[in-house]
């Protein structure tokens, strides 16, 4: 048996941890009811209280939503007589499931040669882009520019949005938004609950945050990343065009490009504003759309969707400083560049968990990777970091996930396969 004094100590302790869980429970409460940072009631309920421990790519009903519809001409992907014929390798696989891939789909041309999904995951399920919808909005940015509702992308923000005409804000321009160089103090965080990340993710008041945003630097100077940025061009697009960003997407993207289905994008409140940033949920076809129109420069069968002029500016390398103190390789215009092979670019959508809208022109191949992991970004290794022929043997890699490159690799070999 246990003697009493023992009995007496554990009731003292268990004591102490409720009071002590209590005084924690007391206190955060204080914290967001003082700072008014409401949105981490709802963070924490569907993360932390669902089981969860960060968003997931399936969270569509969290949040409200507006739809964009699927075309009006919709187009199913021709079945290559080869598809699915080449299998994986175990070493992808067993990296692609260590990652918790979802969809793997390739396409050659205008064939689907390739789809594998895992978990429950269809051919008809929608999920989240997270930050692969930014490279959707500098599309819409393109499209408004083709109609004259943007004459210029060294236009000054504030010509569109009233707050950005003071407190060094009114330096900011289009184009410095679409760099991710606007020199604002937005924290790009997806691990701190106070940043303004989770706060627009879970928060309900998206233009409150985007017009309380500093001014702290030069804009076009330095690569720095930030959600901000895209939501701030999500405005402007809205702002040039007089239309809602969903209706904008549906009407000179979506019902251009023959979307089987409808996709939403998650707002920040019910008749609120799309999230800019991130959360467009399309299916993973419908994904490989917007990889074919990269690689075709703005055309969709012969059609102009987006005009070749702004696709070149779109993916092109601007002059900026980075913080690894390197030339900017790795970002045009709100699109990825991976340039490890000069002579066979690659551009790309990201989204944080691993979203993936790859687009390799020279070979006519898209790959769409969705999943809930990413691998961590390429850096030099300090043992490498002043051996300037190591980091220039390496430059291209640098700000792109490990992962990538082993998937453009797979889609690579695959291609390959099937010419045989």
């Amino acid at each position: 048996m246990i003697n009493s004094t023992v009995v007496r100590l554990l009731k003292k302790t268990f004591r102490f941890i409720g009071f002590l869980l209590l005084a924690v429970f007391i206190t955060a409460n204080l914290f967001i009811l003082i700072s008014g940072r409401f949105y981490l009631y709802k963070g924490i309920s569907y993360t932390y209280l669902s089981g969860k421990t960060s968003p997931t790519i399936y969270d569509l009903n969290v949040f409200e939503n507006a739809t964009i519809k699927k075309s009006k001409h919709s187009q199913k992907w021709k079945i290559t007589k080869k598809y699915n014929s080449v299998a994986i390798s175990k070493q992808n696989i067993d990296l692609l499931e260590k990652l918790g891939t979802k969809a793997v789909l390739i396409f050659k041309k205008d064939e689907l040669v390739f789809e594998k999904y895992w978990d429950g995951h269809k051919k008809e399920t929608v999920s989240n882009s997270f930050s692969a919808a930014k490279t959707v909005v500098s599309l819409l940015i393109g499209a408004a520019y083709d109609e004259g509702k943007i004459k210029n992308l060294d236009e000054k923000v504030g010509k569109y949005l009233p707050d950005f005409t003071v407190h060094g804000k009114e330096k900011i321009t289009i184009r410095h938004l679409l760099m991710m160089s606007s020199g604002l103090d937005w924290e790009e965080s997806g691990k701190n609950p106070l940043s303004e990340n989770a706060e627009s993710y879970y928060g309900t008041d998206l233009r409150g945050l985007i017009n309380r945003q500093h001014a702290i630097e030069k804009p076009g100077v330095r690569f720095e990343y930030q959600s901000g940025d895209s939501q701030i061009l999500g405005y402007v697009v809205e702002k040039a065009t007089g239309k809602d960003l969903s209706a904008y997407a549906q009407e000179k993207l979506w019902n251009k490009i023959g979307a089987e289905n409808n996709a939403f994008w998650s707002l920040d409140k019910l008749g609120g504003d799309e999230k800019s940033f991130c959360c467009m949920y399309a299916t993973a076809r419908d994904y490989g759309r917007l990889g074919k129109l990269i690689s075709q420069r703005g055309k969709w069968d012969n059609q102009v969707v987006i005009s070749q002029k702004y696709m070149d500016e779109m993916l092109s390398n601007p002059k900026m400083s980075t913080k690894e103190g390197v030339p900017n390789l790795r970002y045009g215009l709100h699109i990825w560049t991976y340039l490890g092979d000069p002579k066979s670019p690659v551009y790309y959508c990201r989204g944080i968990l691993g979203q993936y809208i790859i687009s390799i022109p020279d070979r006519n191949l898209v790959i769409v990777r969705l999943g809930s992991k990413r691998g961590e970004n390429y850096e030099i290794p300090k043992k490498f970091e002043h051996n300037k022929s190591y980091i220039q043997k390496n430059i291209a890699k640098i700000g792109h996930p490990v992962d990538l490159f082993e998937i453009i690799a797979m889609g690579k070999k695959i291609d390959k396969e099937l010419q045989k």
